[in-house]
């Protein structure tokens, strides 16, 4: 269960560049340079998107990677500064494992996912990627991970207890 945004006239998001590939085109007349930069927007309390942006000009780029990444936000539930529960994910051949931390512990992961983890606001959390180190598809994973969670009180709704119990077994 996805839970989309629905505007962004009240959030007040920061964009991080999480990656920049050059990619080059052999054409008859020589080599044509362009670039693609894939950007992740949070506001560090919940909210999370990411986008993907290709022009002739690393700034360019990067502006229409912020555009597309403020379209597609979700919200995550953030717990105590980390996750809710452990959940795994996949994209490609990306696969990622997010575990909860206790307090003080930080954020435990790599490049691409330290970016996604830091945007949605968790301060502390165990990460940890096999397969693919590829960015595109390890922010992909993090993001469809994130996008799993349930929040304590989704839980205890669903299961018809109180929050407390859900906690306690």
């Amino acid at each position: 269960m996805i839970n989309r945004v629905k505007s962004t006239n009240d959030l007040e998001l920061k964009d991080r560049l999480v990656a920049i590939n050059r990619v080059t085109k052999v054409t008859k007349g020589g080599r044509t340079f362009t670039f693609a930069a894939i950007v992740v927007v949070g506001n560090e309390d919940g909210v999370i998107g990411y986008g993907l942006g290709k022009a002739g000009e690393v700034a360019t780029a990067i502006a229409k990677g912020v555009e597309a990444a403020k379209k597609n936000l979700i919200r995550v539930p953030v717990y105590n500064g980390t996750i809710p529960h452990e959940q795994a994910a996949r994209f490609g051949g990306a696969r990622i494992i997010l575990r909860p931390a206790s307090e003080g512990t930080g954020v435990k992961a790599g490049g691409a996912m330290r970016a996604v983890l830091e945007s949605v606001g968790i301060t502390d959390v165990l990460a940890k990627s096999n397969g693919s180190s590829n960015a595109h598809n390890l922010v992909k994973a993090t993001i469809s991970a994130l996008s799993e969670m349930r929040s304590p009180l989704q839980v205890a709704q669903s299961r018809g207890i109180s929050v407390e119990r859900v906690f306690k077994g």
